[in-house]
């Protein structure tokens, strides 16, 4: 295990995080273990993107299988290739299509939310902006050109598009306000862009558009986004979208089949060709996609699009390339690994701090395995916080023997522990643990 300290703050996130049995925002790469292959995929698509094409995955994993984690190491990895990536969990009030402002919600969740390399923790919407409009100033004075010629000329192409001229107009405005230093005008536009005006007439008086970002129009600002992250230089976006689980919790089937054929939109557009330098990332449970009569095999022409690979089901491989990723389980030597790195930061990086040895979490998977069965690879949440809990007891109470907790958690759960075989072969002391012996 490497010697690099990890910072307190950096530390002390990771683990409140996984205790609440949230995905920390920082500090994955100390605890990132296993899903080569699907990693190696998903880097695929990310080259695709920035190449000029586009790119389109379901990531399928159980409830506590690791998805919301697998898609935070995606988005790092695209944001070190320089694209920019936009996150959201879809929520009752958050969707893809609706008509009660719950896709603008979404896309302003979106907005807020937009990281950059240098700003990957989000809010990076004005930076991102600012980061257009000095390169457009700059290439005005290279040119004898004025900055909002240079401006329309390099969003022409966005003009072509659903909104396009009005999203111009707006990085003009924020340009002017740049100019004169009117930070309330660089404001308004910021809102603008994303979509918390909710009337035309206020975006008239303070921009001077006539359209706003709306619930129809939720899928063509972001196509609109990702042409303008590459006029300011980047590479590409990548929008990762977790909770789909929502669209298939909805009671009113009309509402339902709407959002699928977004996706369904979505899907093609990248599929075909139509989109460019764009790519989506869609976390869903089996059943969301599986269950014929509310999951997304319920609208026929998905599931011609999302079947899996026949081929490699018979041959009992995984086809990588499918639209669909279905996250394999952790392995029992993954799960190891990931629990030693866990170790590794709760002690700050220094080996010197382990408050257990590689034996104790070689029992704790034991006992693991005998409480939990299969599940604890499957969905491994619920072992790293059990795991974690234990290091918060041991390191509290300095007294206190390992095995005493893991025993004792085997007592309440009425399951044989093999700790007994364990403790002699490390040779504690037989009357300190008698209590909690089964």
């Amino acid at each position: 295990m490497s010697a690099t300290r990890i910072r307190p703050k950096e530390r002390d996130a990771i683990i409140q995080s996984l205790k609440s049995g949230v995905t920390p925002k920082v500090g994955i790469q100390h605890i990132q273990v296993g899903r080569i292959n699907e990693i190696k995929a998903l880097y695929q698509d990310i080259e695709r993107i920035v190449d000029g094409g586009a790119g389109f995955r379901l990531i399928i994993g159980e409830y506590g299988s690791g998805k919301t984690f697998f898609l935070s190491v995606i988005r790092s990895i695209a944001l070190e290739k320089k694209l920019v990536t936009l996150n959201a969990d879809l929520s009752p009030d958050r969707r893809l299509h609706a008509s009660g402002g719950q896709a603008r919600n979404l896309y302003s969740e979106l907005m807020k939310n937009l990281s950059t390399r240098n700003k990957p923790d989000g809010n990076a919407l004005q930076s991102v902006v600012e980061r257009f409009v000095t390169e457009a100033i700059k290439e005005a004075d290279n040119s004898d050109l004025t900055v909002p010629h240079v401006i329309h000329k390099k969003l022409a192409a966005l003009s072509e598009m659903v909104g396009g001229y009005d999203f111009a107009k707006v990085i003009e405005a924020f340009w002017q306000g740049h100019e004169q230093g009117n930070e309330n005008i660089m404001s308004n536009a910021i809102r603008w862009l994303r979509g918390e005006y909710t009337t035309k007439t206020d975006a008239r008086n303070d921009l001077g558009v006539r359209t706003i970002i709306s619930d129809a129009s939720f899928y063509d600002s972001l196509k609109l986004m990702s042409l303008f992250v590459r006029q300011a230089g980047y590479a590409g976006l990548l929008v990762s979208l977790d909770e789909m689980v929502n669209l298939y919790k909805l009671g009113n089937t009309q509402a339902r089949i709407a959002n699928y054929e977004q996706i369904l939109r979505i899907l093609n557009d990248c599929l075909q060709g139509s989109a460019e330098h764009i790519g989506f990332l869609l976390g869903g449970t089996p059943e969301f996609l599986f269950d014929p009569r509310k999951g997304l095999y319920s609208y026929e022409a998905l599931q011609s699009r999302l079947a899996e690979n026949s081929f490699a089901q018979r041959a009992g491989v995984i086809d990588y390339s499918s639209p669909s990723l279905h996250l394999a389980s952790l392995t029992p030597e993954e799960l190891y690994i990931l629990l030693r790195n866990l170790r590794h930061v709760y002690a700050s990086g220094n080996p010197d701090n382990y408050l257990v040895t590689d034996e104790v979490i070689t029992a704790f998977l034991s006992h693991c395995s005998h409480s939990i069965g299969d599940a604890y690879f499957r969905t491994p949440r619920n072992t790293i916080k059990a795991f974690l809990d234990m290091l918060a007891v041991l390191e509290q109470n300095p007294s206190i023997f390992w095995t005493q907790l893991i025993n004792k958690l085997a007592i309440e759960e009425d399951r044989p522990s093999n700790m007994d075989e364990i403790v002699d072969a490390n040779g504690a002391d037989d009357d300190s643990l008698a209590d909690f012996r089964v």
